[in-house]
């Protein structure tokens, strides 16, 4: 099962009384609205850039479309390399909204398409105007600039904290380089503040001194592999990162603050801060802080855990306390996943629990040193009031805003003497354009306050209501709720994948491991007719792993045994067929809850007999029981009745099963395909030969004892494990078995399907149907403009996934030439981090190939790569190599695109790359293979997009984001040309392909008599 966090909990009990709660809102009332009176003295003017600003964010403002168009313009902005990329995503992006822009803006789009000599002005205008908007947001592009900026704010009566911009890291190179640049700041700016002036009001608390230089730092940009399922990997490889910058901000006299950044990253930030700092060399260290969001149910919990913490530590920490700047992707996330929701669902939930928190903070400063970021007046007045409540000394509490947001409310805050703190990003500027677009997102949002307060003038006393209030939630419309569309609405809900963040599921999935160990070496019968039946011919079953791993030994299935099943299963079959279709239904969601049941330990086995990774081996079980559950539902739909009568004609419409069915699967996704074939087939009432892919017989002996478990009837479903020239090739040429359903390679396919119509002619009263997934020869094109960070993510995973072995994983990347270069470095620095190990290794990225036949032809194809095209990367795996099937991801560039690397199927972990002029040739380089299976593309240029969905000709089209891991019932799978016979696995058709239509017409008029006519009185 997939264990779920407990459920959400506050560890603050409020023991205010009603007098006493009655009071407390009267004062943050009372400072909410003196420090709205402040505001009033600091209007800008026209003449300052802060008017302006205002002016462009009201602008922005009027139109959502619009605005989001603007902003992905902004987004994109760095990538493009002409004039002419920034004049056509203007258009791009801003032309379908031109009625709604201002007039200069309408007139400028239309002159530079009419005189394109005019883009290279236009360009730079634009490039100028960005960047001048990235300077109100980020303090500064190197230490000079950044010192100004700091010392501007200290003339303000602000303090500051630097954090370094900087989206994905997807290196360990690029997570050395990350600590580097952390520590080079620290050395560089540290001595230069230190030996300015002493300003009392933000140096120093009431406990004394505080560090001047504050660095913020976000501790997955120390580790490219950070990841709570390898908690013990993340700390040994960002922990000792974070030991390094203590070490230098303790000698520099430096603050460290530990950003916290999305939930997946919540706990395991927590981890390892608390580890670290539990050391001896740094457990007396007091200038170190961390986040906590209070739009996580979490929070308290956390705030708890962290007063814990400190007691065991014996020295405080401090703690800032945000909302959270990750709404919107948790949401999402959550939502596609099928897992509860992370973070509250109205703003209003969102505001009374940052005030919760705040009072919890405030309650345990003496642990807790107190910080608070948030613009929203009523939030801080609260915490203020909470401040004074509880006694806590004004100089300990700190407040944080951000820099070039709300300059109004820290001039106000500052000038009731309270502690301000601007947290200053710093870096390039066009590189900083994705932290410049979540700036503008946060001032636009509907839930804004800075919209609410500052642009759209909302009554003060509105804005400082208590968010507690009924009367609030009525009237707040703040975060939208999240809904499916329902232009394609599954008829089920996926299975939420297995979150391995939470501790109970990594304890269950270890312990599974452990329990399985102690049953490889078994032996497995053949199960006909309900019969065990076990033979001197064995198929034995080893860890690719660990090579010598006997996992266990299954009976091997000949030709007679064939025979017999298929006379049992013929026997069974009219039964089974008149069989009520929701019964068959039920029994399949029995089975779906006997795999949900048994999740882990099914895992396990994957792991073990298949070489798969934790994720993957979980997601072929979660998605085995998504074909239960949706072949159930759709088998159901299928069968009800349906006709159209007329008078003296009743017409029915149904189907009938096509009978014996032979389910051939493949090893790839032993249980999730093996289980897709077989559901389809026994949901629409036909009874099954199941024979699994010599690699992995374990995995559906298994598979057969949950079906047997449902309660599937003994004749319906018989194990037929077996070598594919004889057991194989025996259901394909038996009278009686009248479709093949097969998932395997192209050659075996093709022949199964050149057999099956042999034997057509040759005197059976059947024409054997053959459905067949037969692989792909997969390409995701990177486009010029593509966000580099999830280009080479979404290739490295879609390539280099359980090594390279689904039919759907990407094995040709055409990259644009423009970003050929960053994109292949980049891409290296990322494989070259991934960590090789068995698959058992919850550490390991790259686990084995599936056995020595697969080693010697993915060689092959290296040593081909190597004659044909350039080797640029190259991973060596070791004494790995003498334990089990390992090899190491290789990627070539130079490929040219009619060279067989680049033209034949491989299945393993080896990438072609190939440069591209432009994105016409890049479509025809991707089309030009035998297969049609699976594609993709990174870009941000709208009618690239549009292009593709229209051009490139792949059964499974996946737009910036990886191209494996579709799901039932939301992406149907499969393809044409060579890459399939038959239709889309996990679609609405796919169970078309196992019944044959049948039309039943009765005459029902008898001697001029016909029923249910129509009165005519």
């Amino acid at each position: 099962m997939n264990l779920l966090p407990p459920a959400p909990s506050s560890s603050f009990t409020d023991d205010l009384t009603p007098a006493e709660r009655e009071a407390f809102e009267r004062n943050t009332q009372k400072i909410g609205t003196e420090l709205f009176e402040q505001l009033g003295d600091d209007k800008p003017h026209i003449l300052e850039r802060r008017w302006w600003d205002e002016r462009l964010l009201a602008w922005s403002m009027h139109d959502e479309a619009l605005k989001v168009s603007m902003f992905r313009f902004v987004d994109v902005l760095p990538m493009l390399n002409s004039a002419d990329d920034v004049v056509e995503h203007l258009h791009e992006y801003l032309g379908n909204e031109k009625n709604n822009l201002p007039s200069g803006l309408r007139m400028l789009l239309g002159t530079v398409r009419r005189l394109p000599f005019t883009a290279p002005a236009v360009a730079r205008a634009v490039r100028l105007g960005a960047a001048d908007l990235a300077r109100r947001f980020i303090a500064g592009e190197n230490v000079p600039q950044v010192l100004a900026a700091a010392e501007r704010q200290r003339k303000l009566g602000r303090a500051f904290t630097l954090d370094i911009l900087g989206e994905a890291v997807v290196s360990e190179h690029e997570a050395e380089a990350f600590e580097r640049a952390y520590i080079d700041l620290i050395e560089s700016v540290a001595p230069k503040v230190n030996s300015w002036p002493i300003k009392e009001s933000i140096d120093q608390d009431d406990r004394g001194l505080l560090p001047r230089m504050n660095l913020s730092i976000k501790l997955s940009a120390l580790d490219s592999q950070f990841d709570a399922l390898d908690p013990q990997g993340s700390l040994l490889r960002a922990g000792s990162r974070l030991r390094n910058i203590l070490r230098v901000a303790r000698a520099q006299n430096a603050f460290v603050n530990i950003d916290m950044e999305s939930y997946a990253k919540k706990d395991l930030t927590l981890f390892i801060f608390e580890q670290v700092l539990s050391e001896p060399e740094f457990r007396d260290f007091a200038d170190v802080g961390i986040v906590i969001q209070c739009y996580l149910h979490d929070a308290g919990r956390d705030l708890q855990r962290l007063v814990d913490f400190v007691k065991r530590r014996g020295t405080p920490i401090w703690v800032r306390i945000v909302k959270g700047a990750y709404w919107d992707y948790e949401t999402i996330l959550a939502h596609s996943h099928g897992w509860p929701v992370p973070v509250f669902q109205r703003k209003w939930q969102s505001d009374a629990n940052f005030e919760r928190q705040a009072r919890f903070l405030l309650k345990h400063s003496e642990s807790l040193r107190p910080a608070l970021g948030s613009h929203n007046l009523r939030s801080i007045a609260h915490a203020i009031a909470a401040a004074q409540h509880f006694n806590v000394p004004a100089k300990r509490l700190e407040l944080q805003m951000l820099f070039g947001m709300a300059d109004g409310e820290k001039v106000a805050l500052v000038k009731q003497g309270h502690r301000l703190r601007v947290y200053m990003p710093y870096g390039e500027l066009l590189p900083g354009m994705a932290y410049l677009v979540r700036r503008l997102l946060e001032n636009t949002a509907n839930d804004s306050f800075l919209r609410a307060g500052f642009v759209e003038r909302v009554s003060p006393n509105l804005l400082l209501r208590n968010p507690d209030e009924s009367a609030q939630k009525r009237r707040t419309v703040m975060h939208p709720e999240v809904v499916a569309e329902k232009k394609f609405a599954p008829p089920i809900a996926n299975e939420p994948p297995v979150d391995f963040t939470i501790a109970v599921n990594r304890e269950a999935m270890d312990a599974a491991l452990k329990q399985v160990a102690e049953e490889f070496g078994g032996s497995y019968p053949l199960v006909i007719d309900g019969e065990f039946i076990t033979t001197d011919e064995k198929i034995e079953s080893f860890n690719p792993s660990h090579t010598t791993q006997l996992i266990g030994s299954c009976s091997s299935a000949a030709a007679e045994h064939v025979n017999a099943a298929v006379a049992a299963a013929k026997r069974a079959l009219p039964a089974w067929h008149n069989t009520p279709v929701v019964d068959r239904a039920a029994l399949l969601r029995k089975a779906a809850e006997g795999f949900r049941r048994r999740k882990f330990e099914l895992s396990a086995w994957i792991i073990a007999e298949c070489g798969k990774g934790w994720r993957e081996a979980t997601a072929d079980v979660d998605e085995a029981i998504d074909f239960c559950e949706y072949y159930a539902t759709e088998a159901e739909e299928l069968q009800r009745e349906d006709g159209v009568d007329v008078p003296g004609e009743e017409n029915r419409f149904d189907y009938l099963p096509r009978g014996v069915v032979g389910v051939i699967a493949p090893w790839n996704f032993p249980l999730a395909i093996l289980t897709g074939m077989t559901t389809a087939a026994l949901a629409t009432g036909n009874t099954v030969l199941m024979k699994p892919a010599e690699q992995s017989p374990v995995i559906a002996a298994l598979a057969h004892e949950v079906f047997r478990d449902a309660g599937f009837p003994p004749g319906v479903l018989h194990y037929l494990p077996g070598k594919g020239e004889v057991t194989g090739a025996a259901l394909v040429e038996h009278p009686n078995v009248a479709l093949i359903a097969f998932t395997g390679s192209r050659a075996v396919g093709l022949k199964i399907n050149a057999r099956a119509a042999e034997l057509s002619q040759s005197g059976t009263r059947n024409v054997k149907r053959v459905i067949a997934e037969m692989g792909g020869k997969n390409a995701i094109i990177v486009d010029s403009d593509a966000d580099l960070d999830e280009a080479v993510l979404g290739v490295m995973k879609s390539a280099f996934g359980y090594q390279g072995q689904k039919c759907s994983a990407c094995s040709r990347a055409i990259v644009m030439a423009d970003v050929h270069d960053a994109f292949v470095q980049r891409l290296i620095g990322a494989t070259n981090s991934l960590q090789v190990a068995p698959a058992e290794d919850p550490a390991s990225s790259i686990g084995p190939v599936i056995d020595g036949e697969s080693r010697d032809r993915v060689l092959k194809y290296v040593a081909i790569g190597k004659s044909e095209a350039q080797e640029a990367f190259a991973r060596e795996v070791g004494p790995l190599a003498q334990e089990g099937y390992f090899i190491g991801p290789h990627i070539f560039t130079d490929v040219k695109p009619d060279s067989r690397l680049a033209q034949e199927e491989i299945f393993g972990p080896v990438l072609a790359v190939i440069k591209a002029t432009d994105f016409n040739e890049a479509l025809r380089i991707a089309n030009d293979v035998d297969y049609a299976l699976t594609g993709g593309v990174f870009s941000r240029h709208p009618g690239h997009l549009d292009q593709a969905r229209r051009e490139f000709m792949v059964g499974n089209l996946y737009l910036n984001r990886s191209i494996t891991g579709a799901l039932v019932g939301r992406q149907p799978f499969g393809g044409f040309k060579m890459s399939g016979i038959g239709s889309k696995a996990g679609g609405r058709d796919y169970l078309l392909q196992f019944v044959l239509p049948r039309t039943i017409t009765e005459h029902t008029v008898r001697r001029g008599f016909a029923p249910n006519l129509p009165s005519t009185s």
